[in-house]
């Protein structure tokens, strides 16, 4: 109060703002949220993650791979952290008073003070990147650091160094990772001190006089000595990798390599060693001559020892003779080249082709002819899906596969496929979450048809079909819930008593509503705790998973559902074939993947590109994939990995148990791969030689079929693969793709016994389409002679047609045409469709055999039906409806093939018919006449002879009319009337 006023109190001073500023606080927040979104993320996809490895019982495998990706991590990410930051400070501490120079802009003054200020956060902030940067990179190598760590001898030393096989598969790649961290973290220290002096004025390059402090100099000289240091190693690494290096002719140590590239190296190692002790003497001495003469002269001897004396052998003294000074070098090469693709068993097979056989030659190749496969897996997908479908939903694969399956007493090569679930097509209205993820979860049953039949209609012969399905197969279970177009998560089970909601089949057996299950296999993740459901939530975007009544204690989530996908997560060190194949093995539908361990430093072993050599016109389309683009010379198939389709288990198991590398990643994964002992002989039956391993291998055998090196250089017996000329060429920068193998029962001309085999052929390289090799590899598991290469070289002086050429010979045959002209005229609405063209050895020479199928050019529902099978012998070419004819054609004899006849007996014609009824009643009423005529009713007698009159007349009226047949079936022999038994004899007295 003042003067009996009371003063007011005065207000709480508020901040001042502009309109929409957010208090200091929200930035923090902010940023605080983001940063714990970004963990949280990150624990879900590690979390999740351990938990699917868990469900397999394979946490080892995840541990495994994370403890080591967590110490590469720590370990080298610390070690570049520290080291750049020990630069830093080491700088910082021993910056001049004052500077050498003046800055050349105020603003780098500002910058060193406000480094000075806030040193303990910059210090922070570049250990952090530091550790990310260096860490990041080294998790990233821990497949080369526990292949390292865990490597298994290969008994055998290369014939340069004397070194195990080993040291370049497992030693030399560790020690090139760690070189490359080493340049790394001297690099970057060497930088940061630069940087740091520079700042504060204890380097300036600008100055006229004393460009560097002292402390400055004796820093750099310790950083660039041992840079160069790091060199010295480098040069003296390199000597070992000229034997995986490659030069222009192949890969290995060449003749200049081991006369002048190798000594240089050695050189240019020791004057390395030399520069970078007068680097590490300036740290004593403080003059940068003799560091700067060292360096010179490094400079210049690498520039005179490694690039002009190579250059000067090879092209003076190497190429006037390159055939004689190369020989022993590429021998080294057939050889080592050969082992590390387990190609040194191949056998060359001189082979007289024939180009007419005998008789004789065909009754003795009988055996083959049943082999043949008239079903091709790449066409009859859509068939398999118009006649086995069932429903919209369900789908099969654009390639299906080819299996081996014994019926009755016949092992058939078989085409089958599995009945998948693919939500995408269902209808719109049918689209929600429930519906989605709950309801359509599996697919349903396996579709097979023998491989060597069809129907009279064209459509194969099923040996497994329907919906349930049933056929010859035996019995199995039918769920797939792991499959190659499974959906990506489903969410599977439930209570004990609870409804099914998961459909089984559209309808029941006999009709009725649709069957329901409730998934009870041991796949899967358990969502019952809040936790799960949350993290999967997260992972999947989706919060139904969190909030849905159908997800309940009992639910599981079923995701990382192919095959492929399953087995690489099984076995990272794996690389995988890209089409796995579904067999029923044990009662269950199982998805057996090959598996591959490859190296790229096998010494002297040829390079190839993986995703060159395995590439063919069935790569990438449909569910077969590609291989990822890397350089390998060295593989092995060393694992037959086996997923059950219902409960999505993984096998794997052992299969070439001498590999190194098997042996090498048993020990970096213990007691995940079992022995091939466990493998039973139901599975054993259902194994195959893989397919692209067998692509890498023929790519190989084109050109290392040849051991005799004076010919390996001239390239005088150079093959290829042929293009596959069942596809329309592409354009000069789209060449058509190569022929693809193919599977097949056949018996090669030293084997007693028909074989299923993977099979390819060669033309030369030269732009010749004339056959020049055959190759087939035994590909029955449970032979002896399973992997055995067999090549039968045709002579030189005989011109057998390659696959181009019997192909368009097959087009441009006038009756082949005439035949197809019907399906091909426009106004038919039909096409013709080339299957697979197979070839194989069959009387003396080599038979040709191509399915022709026809579809609806237009429409839903469209299928290809088989119509005509294509055969070609030297130079004859034929077709008919069926195998036999068209074999009876082009060797003008009656060939047995062993064909049965279609799997539906074709249509009797009306009239056909009627007579068979007219003529069966007429014997039933001549009996009942006989009967009476014993007894003396002689009324009854003379009522059954009327019968027998009137169904006499019935059948010769039927048997005169016209008879109209308009389907023809492709037995190649018209539909002949069933013929009758003779008539009863008139009756006498």
């Amino acid at each position: 109060m003042s003067d009996g006023v009371y003063d007011m109190p005065e207000e709480p001073r508020r901040s001042r703002r502009t309109p929409g500023q957010r208090p200091r606080a929200l930035l923090p927040t902010i940023a605080t949220l983001i940063v714990l979104l970004i963990l949280f993320s990150v624990f879900t996809d590690v979390w999740t993650q351990r938990l699917w490895y868990r469900s397999l019982d394979l946490g080892s495998v995840f541990g495994t791979v994370l403890g080591t990706r967590v110490l590469l991590f720590v370990v080298v990410g610390l070690l570049m952290a520290a080291a750049v930051v020990a630069n830093v400070i080491v700088a910082f501490r021993t910056r001049p008073r004052i500077a050498l120079a003046p800055s050349p802009s105020p603003g780098f003054e500002r910058y060193g003070d406000l480094l000075q200020q806030r040193g303990k956060i910059a210090i922070g902030v570049l250990a952090t990147l530091m550790l990310v940067f260096g860490g990041s990179a080294a998790s990233g190598e821990w497949k080369v650091f526990l292949a390292w760590r865990n490597r298994t001898p290969f008994g055998v030393a290369d014939k340069h160094f004397g070194k195990d096989i080993s040291f370049f598969v497992f030693d030399y790649p560790w020690l090139r990772v760690l070189l490359g961290f080493g340049y790394s973290i001297v690099l970057l220290s060497l930088v940061a001190a630069i940087i740091t002096h520079y700042l504060y004025g204890g380097f300036r390059p600008s100055a006229k006089g004393q460009k560097a402090s002292g402390a400055a100099q004796v820093q750099f000289s310790v950083l660039l000595g041992l840079l160069v240091l790091l060199k010295a190693f480098s040069y003296w690494l390199d000597r070992f990798g000229l034997a995986t290096s490659d030069s222009r002719l192949f890969t290995g140590i060449s003749y200049t390599g081991d006369n002048a590239v190798l000594p240089s190296k050695e050189i240019l190692a020791v004057i390395a060693v030399i520069c970078a002790g007068l680097f590490f003497a300036n740290v004593v001495r403080k003059t940068w001559l003799l560091p700067g003469v060292g360096t010179v002269v490094l400079v210049l001897s690498a520039i005179l020892l490694g690039a002009l004396w190579p250059a000067a052998l090879q092209q003076l003294r190497v190429r006037p003779s390159e055939p004689v000074k190369e020989a022993s070098y590429i021998t080294k090469n057939i050889e080592a080249t050969r082992a590390a693709y387990g190609l040194e068993k191949t056998k060359v097979i001189n082979y007289e082709a024939k180009t007419q056989a005998t008789s004789e030659q065909l009754v003795a190749d009988a055996g083959v002819l049943p082999g043949i496969r008239l079903i091709d897996p790449s066409v009859v997908g859509p068939t398999f899906e118009q006649l086995q479908q069932v429903r919209g939903f369900y789908a099969f694969p654009t390639d299906l596969d080819v299996d081996r399956y014994k019926i009755g007493k016949e092992v058939r090569d078989t085409v089958i496929a599995v009945r998948e679930v693919e939500i995408d097509r269902l209808p719109a209205g049918q689209r929600n979450w429930n519906n989605d993820h709950t309801v359509y979860t599996h697919g349903y049953g396996v579709v097979a048809a023998n491989g060597n039949q069809r129907k009279s209609d064209g459509t194969p012969v099923w040996s497994e079909q329907d919906l349930p399905p049933e056929g010859q197969l035996g019995d199995y279970e039918p769920r797939i819930y792991f499959g190659e177009q499974s959906p990506n998560y489903s969410i599977v089970g439930g209570p004990k008593g609870s409804s099914a909601v998961e459909l089984d089949t559209p309808e029941g057996k006999d009709g009725g509503p649709p069957t329901l299950n409730t998934y009870e296999g041991k796949g899967g993740v358990s969502l019952g705790s809040f936790g799960n459901k949350l993290l999967y939530a997260t992972k999947f975007r989706d919060a139904n998973i969190l909030l849905s009544s159908r997800v309940n204690s009992d639910s599981k989530i079923l995701y990382d559902r192919g095959p492929r996908e399953r087995v690489q997560k099984a076995a990272p060190w794996l690389t995988l074939d890209g089409d796995p194949y579904p067999a029923i093995v044990d009662g269950q539908v199982v998805w057996i993947v090959d598996g591959y361990t490859t190296s790229g430093n096998y010494p002297y072993s040829q390079k190839v590109a993986l995703d060159d050599s395995t590439r063919d016109t069935t790569t990438g389309r449909g569910t077969v994939a590609s291989q990822p683009s890397e350089e390998i010379n060295y593989i092995r198939n060393s694992v037959k990995a086996v997923v059950n389709a219902y409960d999505g288990s993984v096998d794997l198991y052992a299969w070439d148990e001498s590999d190194p590398l098997l042996k090498t990643w048993m020990k970096a994964f213990p007691n995940t791969v079992k022995p091939r002992s466990d493998i039973s002989p139901a599975l054993m039956s259902h194994l195959r030689y893989p397919e692209d391993m067998f692509k890498v291998q023929r790519d190989l055998l084109a050109k290392y079929h040849v051991t005799d090196s004076t010919t390996w250089y001239q390239n005088s017996d150079l093959w290829r693969v042929p293009a596959d000329p069942t596809v329309s060429p592409g354009g000069s920068d789209s060449p058509t793709p190569d022929q693809p193998p193919f599977y097949l029962s056949l018996r090669m001309p030293d084997q007693t016994d028909t074989k299923f085999s993977l099979t390819s052929v060669y033309v030369p390289n030269a732009n010749r389409e004339n056959l020049t090799g055959f190759l087939a590899v035994d590909s029955e598991a449970s032979s002896p002679d399973y992997g055995q290469f067999r090549i039968l070289k045709l002579p030189g002086n005989v011109q057998i047609p390659g696959p181009g050429q019997v192909s368009n010979k097959f087009q441009t045959d006038e009756s082949i045409r005439l035949a197809l002209l019907p399906i091909n005229q426009p106004s038919s609405g039909a096409r013709a469709q080339f299957g697979n063209l197979l070839t194989l050895p069959l009387g003396g020479g080599l038979l040709y055999v191509q399915p022709v199928y026809s579809s609806r050019t237009s429409g839903q529902g469209s299928y290809p039906v088989l119509r005509y099978v294509l055969v070609g012998f030297g130079d004859r070419v034929a077709y008919g409806t069926t195998l036999k004819e068209a074999l009876d054609k082009v060797f003008n004899a009656n060939v047995d093939t062993g064909e049965k006849p279609p799997g539906e007996t074709p249509t009797t014609p009306p009239a056909n018919q009627t007579v068979k009824q007219a003529l069966a009643e007429a014997q039933t009423a001549w009996n009942a006449a006989q009967a009476a005529l014993k007894t003396g009713n002689l009324g009854e007698y003379q009522k059954q002879l009327d019968l027998v009159k009137a169904a006499l007349d019935r059948a010769v009226a039927a048997g005169n009319a016209p008879v109209t047949n308009p389907t023809v079936p492709p037995s190649g022999t018209p539909s002949t009337p069933t013929t009758p038994t003779s008539p009863p004899s008139s009756p006498t007295g």
